[in-house]
């Protein structure tokens, strides 16, 4: 193998590792950033008066936990569809890794509108259609959790993460599509998982390349 071959293989077999640990690092920032949380049972008047004057806040917070991190969910399901033995693993993992990112990107662009908005009644749809999306988004993970585990790639301690993951997110997704607030909040169990999931998952392929 040539230099500049060898160079492209260790570019891109180690692309999934920091990418997976650059979206873990992503959230984390975004978190910190400290901007409004309006929630379900909140008016179109409440929503706009919560984020008034924090609209960079919640912009930045926007890009930071949906928008680059779509980059890397797509980056990650994609290697995973590769190294993956079964072709209906390798669907399942790029057809539910790739939806939940343009989802996900779809949410920064919800969020940037959000931010920008006066009217009580477009802050209230759109709020509305950032929560239901995570919904949705949180399905196409859980689905994403089973194709990593199925894929037989991950080591043990990973699976069962990825299995945790799967069955947290998908409770506290019922609870983000359907607005249950209640449920919804145990996105504080499966966010954290996520984080160790699509981190590890990205490790984890990049040594399995090598």
């Amino acid at each position: 193998m040539s230099t500049a071959v060898a160079h492209r293989h260790h570019v891109l077999t180690s692309l999934p590792a920091v990418v997976g640990i650059a979206y873990s690092a992503s959230w984390i920032a975004g978190l910190a950033v400290g901007a409004p949380a309006p929630v379900f049972a909140d008016s179109g008047s409440d929503i706009v008066r919560e984020l008034s004057g924090h609209g960079t806040a919640f912009t930045t917070q926007f890009l930071l936990t949906e928008g680059l991190p779509a980059i890397g969910l797509a980056v990650v399901s994609v290697a995973l569809a590769r190294s993956a033995r079964s072709p209906l693993v390798a669907r399942l993992a790029a057809v539910s890794g790739i939806a939940a990112a343009v989802i996900s990107f779809t949410q920064f662009l919800l969020g940037v509108a959000l931010a920008g908005t006066g009217s009580p009644d477009t802050a209230h749809l759109l709020f509305e259609l950032v929560s239901r999306f995570d919904g949705v988004k949180m399905f196409l993970l859980a689905g994403l959790g089973v194709a990593a585990v199925l894929s037989g790639l991950l080591p043990r301690w990973l699976r069962y993460t990825a299995i945790a993951m799967a069955v947290a997110i998908v409770a506290s997704g019922i609870g983000y599509l359907f607005l249950i607030q209640s449920l919804a909040t145990l996105a504080y169990v499966s966010g954290p998982l996520l984080l160790v999931f699509v981190t590890g998952t990205g490790v984890a392929l990049s040594r399995k390349d090598r």
